[in-house]
């Protein structure tokens, strides 16, 4: 199967199972200053998952672009990848373990809606219980997966290892095929296991699947092979989360009211398997980036040892590029405009090992556009910004690194490298501390890498509370016109639930003195005559001279008055709301208009809208665009 084969018959397997299809979140969460990434299906989802109501209703499916960037240093391998997709499924409140189960069994197995592996290479592992927390082993999962094995002829029998540790000195016995491990393998919760969990805290058990690729165990992981072994025998396809408790004050642990199913399954990884081929980077979306490699090397792919690694790296950092460069993100010294540097860096350092001497990147990542365009189809329309982009900074980083590397020989020539060193690389040559690192661990040089960033994080220090500043609720600064957009950009989002529907919600924002910018959900391209209404509505809200007010009250409240909050967005019980126009009316005020627009914010904003058209300015909308599937971009100014 492709890629595409399988996320389509993920979200209508459970489509057909009174789900609602959600859009994928931006990789890059413009209304987050807490993060740079998304990465995992969850993470847009906690607040629905810790009890606010979904828009969508009680059971939702999506595929989640995720990029991590704690995984760059895993990749090369067989399954690591630093951007990839995560299929979820999820009930809010509604079904549990007995529906998610069988439907998981049934997804993977079945050959007419899903993708049709066989049982036999299907290994499943379950939580064994924490004596620390008293928290029984979930025997209510080991007997639903008996059953599901039953059913398919096989004999499914059950092990408690209780730790990865205890796994490699066990192994595996007989028909066993029903493991269980303990809080640190199969329990959940932002905490982590039972015991750190803070009063009042979610969590709960999960079940993992794995497939079993039948590759030989290499014993340099441990003496035996089992489900969570590392030596590639076995992958994890697919985790069904029960969030089933919550501490108490005492210790203890309770039934949440409202007990949720939160699945997340690697589509790169449940692609791969269904083609029976360990090996991510053989799947369809690669095949166009690896054929651009194999032409420039004349090497197959997997011919030669040497040569995979290399291989594996360009394509995962190039595809990450891709629909970063594609959702807005440039190469900088900053934030995730630095992680995109690194990547384009790494991947350029790789293809000098290939001995590709020539341009390469840009045509590597071109591949991207055509085999992700029938689900993002932003990355085809954003193919020129990616290859300019790329192109720029390969030309710049291939002077960069030969300057670098003659300087590194310079200093290294005593046979030692000193922190100084490192420092005086990255801040007059460019040259970036993990390749200077890279380049010691090859030649066995000693580097205080703890010195090194001690220096590091001196010379950032202002860059880092600039960027904290600078992404604080998505506003570049404070300054009079950055404010007066900030306010604008609550009117325009009113004016397009207005003119598209109540189902458009805010996914993201970034807000500078020189424009706004708003992603936001919509199932099509806008219309000229929609734009033309929208632009009609917000030049009148503004041109009424409405006051803007600032109100404190409890977030429930907020949500009854029907408050807009931004997506993924965890609020405390007392919430800043700033309304354009008096707030909603109330029983004590019955005779109060409704305000046009009110928001859970923290502000700045204008206290009237008469400050945003001063001066006879208008709203004018510059760009409608996609940013991914089912989420769009507006970029607007005040002329």
């Amino acid at each position: 199967m492709t890629v595409s084969d399988v996320r389509k018959r993920f979200l209508e397997f459970y489509k057909a199972r009174g789900h609602s299809i959600i859009p994928s979140a931006p990789i890059v969460p413009g209304n987050d200053p807490t993060t740079l990434f998304t990465s995992s299906g969850m993470q847009p989802l906690v607040p629905y998952l810790l009890g606010k109501d979904h828009p969508e209703g009680t059971r939702i499916v999506n595929s989640q672009m995720s990029f991590r960037a704690g995984d760059i240093e895993e990749v090369g391998d067989n399954r690591h990848t630093t951007f990839f997709e995560m299929l979820g499924n999820w009930s809010l409140g509604d079904y549990f373990k007995k529906e998610q189960v069988p439907w998981v069994f049934e997804f993977l197995t079945s050959k007419e809606e899903g993708l049709g592996l066989d049982p036999e290479k299907l290994y499943v592992t379950v939580f064994g219980g924490d004596t620390d927390a008293n928290m029984p082993e979930d025997t209510e999962a080991v007997e639903l997966w008996k059953g599901l094995y039953a059913a398919k002829g096989i004999t499914a029998e059950f092990a408690n290892i209780g730790s990865e540790e205890e796994g490699y000195e066990r192994g595996m016995h007989g028909n066993e095929r029903i493991f269980a491990y303990g809080a640190k393998k199969n329990w959940w919760s932002r905490a982590g296991v039972p015991s750190n969990m803070p009063a009042g805290e979610p969590g709960g058990p999960d079940s993992e699947v794995f497939y079993d690729f039948g590759l030989p165990h290499d014993e340099k992981w441990g003496a035996h092979c089992h489900p969570n072994c590392d030596c590639g025998r076995f992958v994890e396809i697919g985790n069904s989360v029960f969030m089933q408790f919550i501490k108490n004050e005492d210790g203890s642990f309770s039934n949440l009211p409202k007990q949720n199913v939160d699945f997340g399954g690697g589509l790169e990884r449940l692609t791969f398997a269904t083609i029976g081929v360990p090996d991510a980077f053989l799947i369809d979306v690669f095949d166009a980036a690896r054929e651009v490699l194999e032409t420039r090397t004349s090497i197959k792919y997997g011919a030669e040892e040497g040569s995979t690694k290399s291989f594996r790296i360009i394509l995962d950092h190039m595809r990450a590029a891709a629909f970063m460069l594609a959702e807005g993100v440039t190469p900088s010294n900053t934030e995730a405009g630095y992680v995109l540097r690194r990547l384009i860096r790494r991947a350029l350092r790789e293809a000098d090992r290939l001995n590709i001497q020539e341009p390469v990147l840009a045509e590597v990542a071109q591949g991207y556009g055509k085999a992700y365009a029938d689900h993002y189809p932003h990355v085809l329309e954003k193919a020129q910004v990616i290859h300019d982009e790329l192109a720029k900074e390969e030309d710049q980083f291939r002077k960069t690194l030969k300057n670098g590397l003659k300087e590194f020989e310079k200093l290294t020539a005593k046979g030692t490298i000193e922190p100084e060193d490192a420092f005086t690389l990255f801040t007059t040559y460019g040259f970036p501390v993990e390749m200077t690192e890279e380049l010691a661990n090859e030649r066995e040089l000693e580097l205080d890498l703890t010195a090194v960033m001690k220096l590091m994080e001196q010379h950032q220090e202002t860059s880092r509370a600039g960027g904290a500043q600078r992404f604080a609720g998505g506003l570049a600064d404070h300054a009079e016109q950055t404010v007066r957009y900030h306010t604008t950009h609550h009117i325009l989002l009113a004016a397009l639930q207005k003119v598209l529907g109540d189902e458009v919600k805010q996914r993201g924002s970034n807000i500078t003195s020189e424009r706004l910018r708003i992603d936001f959900s919509a199932p099509a391209k806008m219309t000229d005559e929609q734009k033309a209404e929208v632009e009609r509505i917000v030049n009148d809200v503004i041109y009424q001279d409405l006051p803007v007010t600032r109100t404190v009250m409890p977030k429930t409240e907020a949500e009854q008055l029907g408050a807009q909050m931004e997506f993924g967005v965890k609020y405390p019980d007392m919430v800043s709301v700033y309304s354009v126009g008096p707030i909603h009316a109330t029983e004590e005020n019955p005779d109060i208009p409704n305000a046009f627009s009110l928001e859970f914010c923290g502000g700045p904003h204008v206290t009237n809208t008469k400050e945003i058209h001063e001066g006879d300015r208008k709203f004018k909308i510059q760009k409608e665009e996609a940013v991914a599937s089912g989420v769009r971009r507006i970029k607007a100014v005040l002329v």
